[in-house]
C-alpha cells in the first residue's frame, strides 16, 4: 500500500510539473498571438504609408512632367499665332497692291500711267509680304517629351518586402554584470543574411528586451515581470544601468532592425544577478516604528512626552517614572518579537550566513537620530538597544541638541570626527568578520568593525525622531576594494 502511494506521489508531481509547463506555453502561445495581432496592423499600416508615398511621388513627378509640356506648347503656339497674324496682314497688303496694279495697266494716259507704276514700285518695296518669312518659325515637333516608364514599371513590379536581418547572437562570454549594470556585447547578422539580395539595407539600429526571473529558463513564468525594452541602439553593445538585482536572472535578448523591418529576437541568455536583498521584518518592528515598503518612519503613539528625550529640562529627573514600564508597553502591542521600550528597532528579514552582503541607507529630510548596523538575531532582548551588547554593531547618528556620529560595540562607543553622511553604504564580509561603514557620497570610510561572526546575522536599525529609507539588491560597488585593501591595519572596537 505504502509502496502504491509513494508511486500515486510521484505522478501526481510529474503531472503538476507538466501541469505547470503547459500553462506557462499557454500563456506564451497567447502572448504570441497578441504580438502578432499587434506586428499585423502595424506592418500593414506601414505599407499604406509607404503606398501612399509612392503614389504621391508618381503624383508629383506626372504634375512636373504635365507643366513642362504644356509650357512648351504655350511658347510654340503663341510663336505660330504671331506668324499667323503677321501673314494675314501681309496677305490683306498684297492683295490690294495686286488690285491697283491690275488697275493700273488700263489706264491710256501715259503721265498716269509712270506715276501709277512709280508708285507700284515704292508700295512693293515697303509690303509686308516680301518682308515675312514664308517658313514657320516652329515645328510642331514634341517628340523631346516622350517617355519610356518601362523600367520604372519593371522596378515597381520588383516591389517586395524588405529583407529580414537573422537574429544576432549575444556574446555571452564578453558580457559584464558590475555595480548593478549589465553590459550586453552581441555579434550583428553577417552579410550572408541577406542571401546576396542587392536591395538589402543596412543595419539601422538594435532593439534589446530583459526581464527578471528566478528561473535559468528563457520560458516566461506566470506572474513573473513583462519583458522591459532598450530600444534605438546603434551599436552592438549597451550598458543598461540603474538595476535593482531582486531576482536570481536577468533574461535578455537582442533584435536587429533595417530600416523599418525588425528580424526574429536572439535566443535569451538569462544572466546571474547574485545580490543581497532584504526588507523590514514589520514583525520586529517598535509599535512607534511605521514600515511602508523600504522606508521605516518613527510615528509616536499618545503624548509627546512618550520618551524621555523630548521632554523639559525641568521633568528631566522625573522622565524614568514618567516612562511606561517595558511590562505595561509589551501589554499594549501585539506580538513577542516586536521591539519595545526605548528601543525603537526594526530588523531585516533575511540572514546572512556567508558570503559578502551590501545595501545602502538614506536618511530622512526630518531624521533627528537613527543607528544601523547588523545583529545576532536572537542576542536582542525585546527592550535592547543596539550596539549595547555583544551580539550587535552599529554606527549611530544624531542631530538632535547637537550633531554625533559613533561607533557602537558592546556598551561601548567610539564618537567619529567625520561629518553626518546623507548616504551611507553597509558592507558585510561574514566569513572574514568585517564589517565597514561607507559614506557613499564622499566615497570615505566613516568605520569599520573587525571581528568573527559565530552566528546569522540580520541588518538591524534603530530610528527615532524622522525616518530612513534603504536601498538592497545592490552588489557589492567596485569601489569597495579600495576600502578593503586598507581596513586589514584599521583597529576595532571588538576582538
Amino acid at each position: 500500500m505504502d509502496a502504491q502511494k509513494e508511486a500515486l506521489r510521484r505522478i501526481i508531481s510529474t503531472l503538476a510539473s507538466k501541469n505547470e509547463e503547459l500553462q506557462n506555453f499557454l500563456e506564451a502561445v497567447d502572448h504570441t498571438l497578441t504580438g502578432l495581432q499587434e506586428e499585423s496592423c502595424k506592418v500593414m499600416s506601414d505599407l499604406e504609408a509607404e503606398l501612399e508615398k509612392l503614389n504621391s511621388a508618381l503624383e508629383e513627378k506626372g504634375a512636373e512632367l504635365r507643366y513642362i509640356i504644356k509650357e512648351e506648347k504655350q511658347r510654340k503656339e503663341a510663336e505660330l499665332q504671331k506668324q499667323l497674324s503677321e501673314g494675314k496682314f501681309a496677305l490683306v497688303s498684297c492683295e490690294e497692291l495686286l488690285d491697283f496694279a491690275n488697275q493700273t495697266l488700263t489706264i491710256n494716259t501715259e503721265e498716269e500711267f509712270l506715276a501709277a507704276a512709280k508708285q507700284i514700285k515704292e508700295r512693293v518695296t515697303m509690303a509686308p509680304a516680301f518682308r515675312l518669312t514664308t517658313r514657320p518659325a516652329v515645328s510642331d515637333n514634341m517628340s523631346q517629351f516622350t517617355v519610356d516608364f518601362s523600367a520604372e514599371r519593371a522596378g515597381l513590379q520588383r516591389l517586395h518586402f524588405l529583407p529580414v536581418p537573422r537574429a544576432p547572437q549575444i556574446d555571452a562570454s564578453s558580457c559584464v554584470v558590475r555595480d548593478n549594470t549589465i553590459t550586453v556585447t552581441w555579434r550583428p547578422p553577417g552579410e550572408a543574411d541577406s542571401g546576396g539580395d542587392s536591395s538589402s539595407r543596412p543595419i539601422e539600429h538594435y532593439d534589446l528586451e530583459y526581464r527578471k526571473t528566478d528561473r535559468d529558463s528563457t520560458l516566461r513564468v506566470a506572474g513573473e515581470a513583462c519583458w522591459e525594452k532598450v530600444c534605438d541602439i546603434i551599436e552592438p553593445q549597451v550598458t543598461i544601468s540603474g538595476l535593482k538585482f531582486d531576482s536570481r536572472f536577468i533574461a535578455i535578448r537582442v533584435r536587429a532592425r533595417n530600416k523599418a523591418a525588425a528580424g526574429e529576437f536572439s535566443e535569451p541568455i538569462a544572466i546571474e544577478t547574485t545580490a543581497y536583498n532584504f526588507s523590514f521584518d514589520a514583525s520586529t518592528a517598535h509599535a512607534e516604528l511605521k514600515v511602508q515598503g523600504d522606508t521605516v518612519t518613527w510615528e509616536p503613539q499618545g503624548v509627546k512626552g512618550h520618551d524621555p528625550r523630548l521632554r523639559g529640562k525641568e521633568n528631566k529627573s522625573s522622565s524614568r517614572s514618567a516612562t511606561p514600564s517595558p511590562n505595561k508597553t509589551a501589554a499594549s502591542r501585539g506580538g513577542r518579537d516586536r521591539f519595545a521600550g526605548e528601543s525603537y528597532t526594526v530588523l531585516g528579514d533575511e540572514e546572512m550566513t556567508n558570503g559578502c552582503h551590501y545595501w545602502e541607507l538614506r536618511p530622512l529630510a526630518d531624521w533627528k537620530s537613527f543607528s544601523v548596523g547588523v545583529a545576532y538575531r536572537g542576542s536582542l532582548g525585546r527592550f535592547d538597544q543596539l550596539g549595547k551588547g555583544t551580539g550587535s554593531w552599529c554606527l549611530h547618528a544624531s542631530q538632535w541638541l547637537q550633531s554625533s556620529l559613533a561607533a557602537k560595540h558592546n556598551n561601548r562607543a567610539k564618537t567619529l570626527d567625520w561629518p553626518l553622511p546623507h548616504r551611507i553604504g553597509i558592507y558585510c564580509d561574514y566569513d572574514n568578520g568585517d564589517l565597514l561603514f561607507i559614506d557613499v557620497d564622499r566615497l570615505r570610510l566613516v568605520h569599520a568593525f573587525k571581528t568573527k561572526f559565530s552566528q546569522p546575522l540580520v541588518p538591524a536599525f534603530t530610528v527615532w525622531c524622522g525616518g530612513i529609507t534603504i536601498a538592497t539588491g545592490l552588489q557589492v560597488p567596485s569601489f569597495m576594494g579600495n576600502f578593503l585593501t586598507t581596513n586589514r591595519s584599521l583597529s576595532s572596537l571588538s576582538p
